[in-house]
């Protein structure tokens, strides 16, 4: 695993998405973050990180919106992204994992370690 990955974290819950960024920045990852769907999508398309962690609901596009238009991406379908929701909706993760996502987190059933550790192994994979 790179230790210097580049992680980019789309979350538009603030205090969530520093702490997110201060976790990862302590395993030693270079890690990028943005409040909204479209500043992720921008983000994503000019930074190329190796991994993104991309919330479901969010003002000006959601997760979903920003996961299929990266899959239309030369470099973006094949990038790595963790989809992380406060829902556990058997229907919306099925729309996430057919619109490509790697993996679905519901966030009230995974810690910050988690979500860590869960970088971590997407990374390796």
């Amino acid at each position: 695993m790179e230790t210097n990955a580049k992680i980019l974290t789309v979350e538009d819950e603030k205090d969530l998405r520093e702490a997110i960024v201060t976790a990862l920045s302590g395993e030693g990852f270079n890690v990028l973050a943005a409040e909204d769907g479209e500043a992720g999508l921008a983000t994503a398309l000019k930074e190329r990180p190796d991994l993104i962690l991309l919330d479901i609901t969010m003002p000006k596009m959601d997760g979903l919106s920003v996961l299929r238009e990266l899959r239309k991406d030369d470099w973006g379908k094949n990038v790595k992204v963790i989809v992380m929701t406060a829902h556990d909706d058997m229907g919306k993760i099925a729309e996430v994992l057919e619109a490509g996502g790697n993996e679905y987190v519901v966030k009230t059933d995974v810690s910050l370690a988690g979500i860590v550790a869960k970088a971590k192994e997407k990374l390796r994979a």
